[in-house]
């Protein structure tokens, strides 16, 4: 599992973030929760929250339903 969700990662999260001067570091897991850090500008980033459910969770769940949450690290 952790090699599709740092595949997704790579070729659809990181591109969209990057694209508004921010990054994305996959950092493991917890159970079926993906723990991530953000980077550059989303990192102090006001709607962090909001890209990590709506956005991050959100593409991650599309290919991997067993996901249930992300953690912020």
């Amino acid at each position: 599992m952790e090699e599709k969700i740092i595949k997704i990662i790579d070729e659809h999260i990181r591109p969209a973030l990057e694209r508004d001067g921010g990054g994305i570091e996959y950092r493991g897991m917890d159970g079926n929760n993906v723990k991530v850090a953000l980077q550059g500008a989303c990192r102090g980033c006001p709607s962090a929250q909001i890209t990590l459910q709506m956005g991050v969770l959100r593409a991650l769940q599309a290919e991997i339903p067993e996901i249930t949450g992300i953690i912020p690290e």
